[in-house]
């Protein structure tokens, strides 16, 4: 997600290197046109710590454990896909230590206009949302409350994304947390015919009280698949850098050739 953004100024091989073999210094500054340690705390602002360790420069997430990592579980719900349109209408999250939920906070956003397609599937309509906080009320509540843990949501790139461009909408800087994408882990943890987060739900029984397409409720059901496929990590994987590489590098378990969801119910 980094690198798609426009305020952080690092090229690909140099972000690689933040997560693995370090960065020097000499690299670090021949791609900034400003004060670093300036940047430094820019960077932090917008949600990503980058740490100077014998003499090279890294994401702090190389050196923070898998079980002592903050994780952001995140959703949302919009009126629509194009940020130029639409907004967010509901947003949820669970902070995540441990396995375990430390902290929560969810809310309906502010919304003239919620057209009749969007409430048949989330069941929110405009006047549901006539006495919630405005967007930036809310944007600026979420910026605080995720602070420089990692984003972690099913399919990451739609909810980190919209919520970067509504920040920008509403005059913050754009995120730059690390993040990663429970559906990519799933994958690579747990065998499945379909890794949509309605089928993971009735496949493995993750929250029998689901209401799908409702914010916290989604993100109740990803926290479970969560732990479902930490539980199943390769024991290689010690640190967030090693998992989100592992998200996203390593070998997809085979899918079962047939539906066993269909061949339950025949």
């Amino acid at each position: 997600m980094i690198h798609d953004e426009p305020n952080f100024s690092l090229d690909a091989k140099s972000i690689h290197k933040l997560s693995s073999n370090g960065l020097s210094s000499k690299t670090l500054k021949e791609q900034i046109d400003e004060d670093l340690d300036f940047l430094l705390q820019l960077w932090h602002s917008q949600g990503l710590e980058i740490v100077k360790y014998q003499g090279s420069f890294y994401f702090a997430t190389k050196f923070i454990s898998v079980k002592d990592a903050i994780f952001c579980i995140v959703d949302i719900e919009t009126n629509g896909s194009k940020i130029d349109k639409h907004q967010i209408i509901e947003i949820a999250v669970v902070k995540v230590k441990n396995g375990k939920i430390i902290d929560s906070y969810e809310s309906l956003v502010n919304c003239k206009e919620i057209n009749q397609h969007i409430t048949e599937i989330t069941g929110i309509s405009a006047d549901d949302t006539k006495d919630a906080p405005n967007l930036k009320k809310v944007m600026y509540d979420f910026k605080t409350f995720l602070g420089d843990a990692v984003f972690v949501a099913h399919d990451v790139k739609f909810d980190y994304k919209f919520i970067s461009l509504s920040m920008q909408k509403i005059g913050l800087a754009p995120l730059l947390n690390r993040s990663l994408c429970s559906l990519s882990l799933a994958e690579r943890t747990i065998e499945s015919y379909r890794y949509a987060l309605s089928y993971l739900n009735v496949s493995f029984n993750l929250n029998p009280e689901a209401t799908h397409h409702r914010a916290m409720s989604d993100v109740m059901t990803t926290y479970e698949l969560f732990k479902l496929s930490l539980s199943n990590l390769d024991e290689g994987v010690v640190t967030v850098e090693d998992l989100i590489k592992f998200s996203k590098e390593a070998k997809r378990l085979k899918k079962p050739k047939f539906d066993p969801l269909m061949e339950s119910q025949e």
